[in-house]
């Protein structure tokens, strides 16, 4: 197994190696000097940027670009495959991204890890490195991303939230805790975010919940930590979120994962 310390002084313009990690290992705020493509094999992950969190389920991907600012929060043991790629690689201008992986996404990224890290970029290695940037470019966004507030109070309750998702206190709770009469915690909270802190608050959970089901926990169990009073309930707004059944994820996840 390739890890990033094994990575010589100066690798070839595309990189790869396969990694794990274990749960509850997080990998502090940092950045690359490259674009990096991450493929989750195995397990959850939590994926934190400056005005935003990812939460990433195995057979699907992020594109990071150069020099942004990231952390990344194993949440299971981690299975997962990294591509680094060079700005001087045409095409690699991409933003940010979460993306279901392709089977040529996935048979591209295993050719650019199975190569040695000093390989010579030849025409073959060029045009594979071309292919997967591009269809990294064509693969539909997914949009599991949770977007906080730049109001610092409101980000503050944000942020105990994402910790304890099934937690039911109400608005008046939140908005005394941000230092706010209730109407202007609202007010603020739709112009900042676009939606109303209850709605917020419900794709918190559906997003949590799709995490721990992807992980392998009961389905009836993760309705009930996460505030539902039952799983009917939880599966209708689960479904209305995702447009699936929580028991089809759970098949999904099982399919596309590799050990």
């Amino acid at each position: 197994m390739k890890r990033t310390a094994d990575l010589p002084p100066q690798p070839p313009p595309v990189v790869g190696f396969e990694d794990c990690y274990i749960g509850g290992f997080v990998d502090g705020f940092h950045t690359h000097d490259r674009a990096q493509l991450s493929i989750f094999l195995a397990g959850s992950v939590t994926v934190n940027t400056l005005d935003g969190s990812f939460v990433l389920r195995p057979g699907q991907g992020m594109w990071i670009p150069v020099n942004t600012l990231h952390q990344v929060n194993c949440r299971t043991d981690l299975m997962f495959q990294v591509v680094y790629v060079d700005s001087c690689l045409p095409g690699t201008d991409l933003p940010f991204k979460m993306f279901e992986a392709s089977t040529l996404i996935r048979g591209l990224v295993d050719e650019i890890i199975a190569m040695r890290f000093e390989f010579t970029m030849d025409e073959r290695m060029s045009a594979i490195a071309r292919l997967l940037v591009d269809e990294i470019g064509r693969a539909p966004r997914i949009a599991d991303r949770l977007l906080f507030p730049s109001d610092s109070r409101l980000r503050r309750v944000c942020e105990a939230i994402t910790l304890q998702p099934g937690d039911c206190h109400d608005i008046d709770y939140w908005a005394r805790e941000a230092g706010m009469a209730r109407r202007t915690f609202t007010r603020l909270f739709q112009q900042e975010m676009g939606m109303g802190f209850a709605a917020w608050r419900r794709r918190v959970r559906v997003i949590e919940a799709a995490s721990r089901i992807a992980a392998g926990q009961p389905i009836a169990q993760v309705a009930f930590d996460l505030g539902y009073d039952n799983a009917s309930s939880f599966s209708t707004m689960f479904h209305r979120t995702f447009g699936v059944a929580p028991r089809t994820l759970r098949l999904n996840s099982s399919s596309t994962s590799r050990t």
